[in-house]
């Protein structure tokens, strides 16, 4: 087992389709959701789509407005558990609804995903301010 330097958790963290965003409500129940997502820097930016929602006032946007604080989990596995790792990155959210920072990440967003290109999110963006990446890889190599 092996923890990964901050540059190669951010750097893998950055390679994932898909990650897990951890919330946590006022009243301090976890919520913990997947999310599409893209990298710049110690920036991490996801929006809220069209997929079936009843409104774009969902929780996870609940939440941060009520604590900024969140978590988001990347990882890979895979049945050779050689080539197991997870990173995380820590950090501050704030909600974007309208302006320059939520055209920029959504820039980043129509880069990484081309299913956004066709039909662009139309919701929130959030940005994550990461004070903190760590992670960690099976010592084989992972």
């Amino acid at each position: 087992m092996a923890r990964l330097p901050a540059e190669e958790a951010r750097r893998r963290f950055a390679a994932a389709r898909v990650a897990r965003l951890a919330t946590v409500s006022a009243a301090g129940l976890p919520h913990l959701v997947p999310v599409v997502f893209a990298v710049r820097d110690d920036l991490v930016v996801f929006a809220v789509d069209q997929k079936p929602k009843r409104s774009a006032d969902v929780r996870r946007v609940r939440n941060i407005a009520d604590n900024p604080h969140v978590c988001l989990l990347a990882d890979e596995y895979a049945d050779d558990w050689s080539r197991l790792w997870w990173a995380r990155a820590d950090g501050t959210a704030t909600v974007v609804q309208a302006g320059p920072s939520r055209e920029g990440a959504l820039e980043l967003l129509l880069d990484r995903y081309e299913q956004y290109r066709a039909d662009p999110p139309r919701g929130p963006v959030v940005v994550v301010t990461v004070t903190r990446w760590s992670g960690w890889a099976h010592a084989s190599g992972g």
